[in-house]
């Protein structure tokens, strides 16, 4: 091969690499491979997840995990950038990069411990069952024989799953998102819907009437930021901030906003 051929074909790899380094500003790495600060994070949430992160009447990104994620991220001196992920990829686009941070309320479990490393716990919560209130269910035992609902790829999946009235309901419909579950639960084309708490009393708050929830909890669980394993000094940075915002009052004005009271972690 000609040296004016191998001079051509270096000046796209040239131009590759030049891009590449240009692509990469917001995160660079040390020796050991580690990710250093970055300027600037993106969020992945489910939009559609009330109280923690979802849309308002003006189509506006809110809730608890919203404010809080942007107290921490000025507690740490960088931008953030919320993007709606489809929930059941929330790994993947952690692990493509597209993502920096699962937070909208995810719960910290073993099996996702063996994918992500998790801030410490934050908020406590609970997998509920949530029915209409008219309903004649009043026991998770009630739930034999009965259609239910739940998101697909979640921990309410999960719970239900390890509990044994899985194997007495008649049928179990996954749906994206809790909105679609309950829209369903509202026509009785379902039973139930098992759901997380906090989730199921916002909506219990919103629509006065229409649903009741179970005194019987399916499962409890806590709340954790989810961070890529390699991210050591972003995992630690972010949790300095939330602390902070534990010492200074700001995560408990944060809570008494969206739920009335305090209720994050210590």
């Amino acid at each position: 091969m000609s040296k004016r051929k191998l001079s051509m074909l270096a000046l796209p790899l040239a131009l590759t690499a030049v891009l590449a380094a240009c692509g990469e500003e917001e995160s660079t790495t040390n020796d050991n491979g580690a990710t250093e600060e970055k300027e600037s994070l993106v969020i992945g949430i489910d939009d559609k997840f009330a109280p923690m992160g979802f849309r308002d009447e003006n189509n506006e990104i809110v809730g608890f995990d919203i404010d809080y994620a942007r107290a921490a991220a000025e507690q740490m001196g960088v931008e953030i950038t919320f993007q709606p992920i489809d929930w059941k990829t929330k790994e993947s686009e952690l692990m493509s990069g597209r993502i920096d941070l699962i937070w909208n309320g995810y719960t910290i479990t073993d099996e996702r411990k063996e994918k992500v490393a998790f801030t410490e716990p934050y908020l406590e919560n609970a997998q509920v069952v949530m029915t209409l209130a008219d309903s004649e269910i009043s026991s998770i035992v009630d739930l034999t024989d009965k259609n239910i609902g739940i998101q697909a790829l979640s921990s309410a999946l999960d719970a239900f799953n390890a509990n044994d009235i899985s194997k007495q309901v008649k049928s179990v419909a996954e749906f994206g998102d809790n909105v679609m579950a309950l829209t369903d639960l509202k026509t009785k084309r379902i039973d139930a819907v098992v759901i997380d708490d906090v989730v199921a009393n916002y909506y219990n708050t919103q629509e006065n009437g229409t649903f009741k929830i179970l005194d019987e909890a399916l499962a409890p669980e806590l709340y954790g930021v989810g961070v890529r394993k390699e991210d050591e000094k972003l995992l630690a940075d972010l949790q300095a901030a939330l602390d902070e915002l534990n010492a200074n009052g700001k995560a408990e004005e944060i809570s008494v906003k969206w739920f009335g009271e305090n209720k994050v972690l210590d």
